[in-house]
């Protein structure tokens, strides 16, 4: 992928180097989904950076100044024009409009570059910051999975499901 810039950010590959700054936010997810995701130590995050660095599905989000990665972004493809799609940032870069930011951009090129018609996004229902990013991001509320998914388990073992809700885009709303 070529690298998408906005006034504050870069969006582009992975690459050695970022593996510190994925790890400063994986080691600890904050949220349920991103639990598989954890990283134990630098050389499990470099791992990490070398997988996602081999692929356009996984999108760096860094600073332009410094080049500093402050989370990554995701886009599936699934044929023939639609996307699914995510995002997971760094907590000490929250509030400052950065993840709207790099949302806007990652949208802007699916739907011109790609010529994506369709992106949706799965929010757990207890995830309000993301869910208000999609909202922002005029994604629509297309649905409520009670109890559809389970990424941990309490202390006996059981699986806790969550309730996941389903938010989605079309190009004809994103450029009206």
């Amino acid at each position: 992928m070529d690298p998408i810039q906005t006034d504050r950010l870069i969006l582009r590959n992975f690459r050695q180097g970022d593996a510190a700054d994925l790890l400063a936010y994986l080691h600890q997810p904050r949220v349920s989904c991103f639990l598989s995701l954890k990283l134990e130590d630098l050389g499990a995050a470099e791992a990490e950076v070398k997988t996602r660095g081999t692929s356009d599905e996984h999108i760096a989000v860094c600073l332009r100044t410094p080049d500093k990665l402050i989370g990554d972004m995701f886009c599936m493809p699934e044929p023939p024009d639609t996307y699914s799609v995510g995002w997971n940032f760094n907590a000490d870069f929250q509030g400052a409009g950065l993840a709207s930011e790099a949302a806007r951009a990652l949208f802007e090129y699916l739907f011109t570059v790609k010529e994506a018609r369709r992106l949706y996004a799965f929010v757990e229902e207890d995830n309000l910051p993301s869910r208000r990013l999609c909202e922002r991001l005029g994604m629509r509320k297309e649905g409520l999975f009670k109890e559809f998914i389970s990424f941990r388990t309490d202390d006996e073992g059981v699986p806790v499901f969550e309730n996941t809700m389903q938010y989605a885009l079309l190009r004809k709303e994103w450029v009206a």
